[in-house]
């Protein structure tokens, strides 16, 4: 098992933002997390990945508390954010090379080079970041999140304001990714789930309201009217 959330909430002020949310993410699998803008996705995101506490219940990754063990819960996890921070003065491989560098990977220069191969940077490598499209900047940061080779990828929005072909290309890297590693993306977009992942977790007002292989949901539909039906029959 790769991820264990149980009985999570997070609560802002009076505002729930997760509400008792429990779900299991097995080896290599490719899961959408797939919910309107505000429904809680990033919010769970941040609590596997350690970068906020939940108010109720826990995660585990790879067998790690996010209590217990924070440190190793982050070290087997690569998380590229939705706002891809990145330092748009630096050239691509000086990038890598300095993340690589915090992660104290031994044969750095080596495993930057693997980084911009898999990743397909290698004819923009020699630009500096801020020269880079929408399309090769989300490129850098997946290649800054595989870089320490974590067993688990967490993705919020990767392809938020990507042209068609920037998307067709990301998607068929995401999904290659996913042969090797466990992913979980998050998307607002029914396609976007359709077209890379192999399982669809459904959230909405904090609430899981439906988790089932993607060949299961009803193609074509509308995400407002799968939530229409969903809770209509809650």
């Amino acid at each position: 098992m790769s991820i264990s959330v149980r009985n999570i909430t997070k609560i802002y002020g009076n505002q729930k933002a997760l509400n008792n949310v429990s779900l299991e993410i097995n080896d290599k699998e490719v899961v959408g997390l797939l919910g309107p803008n505000g429904a809680g996705k990033s919010t769970l995101m941040k609590i596997i990945t350690c970068f906020i506490p939940p108010t109720e219940g826990t995660v585990k990754v790879c067998g790690n508390d996010i209590f217990d063990d924070p440190m190793a819960v982050r070290a087997s996890i690569g998380y590229l954010t939705e706002h891809n921070p990145l330092y748009l003065d630096m050239y691509v491989r000086e990038f890598l090379v300095f993340i690589a560098g915090l992660y104290k990977i031994k044969d750095r220069k080596i495993r930057v080079e693997e980084m911009i191969e898999i990743t397909g940077l290698k004819k923009e490598v020699n630009k500096k970041i801020g020269a880079l499209s929408k399309g090769y900047r989300q490129r850098v940061g997946l290649a800054q999140a595989l870089i320490h080779n974590p067993k688990v990828l967490i993705l919020d929005e990767p392809t938020t304001g990507l042209d068609p072909n920037q998307l067709a290309e990301i998607r068929s890297l995401i999904k290659e990714i996913g042969k090797e590693k466990t992913v979980v993306l998050s998307t607002h977009i029914m396609q976007e789930v359709e077209a890379v992942c192999s399982r669809a977790i459904i959230i909405n007002s904090g609430r899981v309201v439906a988790d089932d292989d993607t060949k299961h949901l009803a193609s074509g539909q509308s995400l407002e009217a799968i939530f229409r039906k969903i809770t209509t029959e809650q």
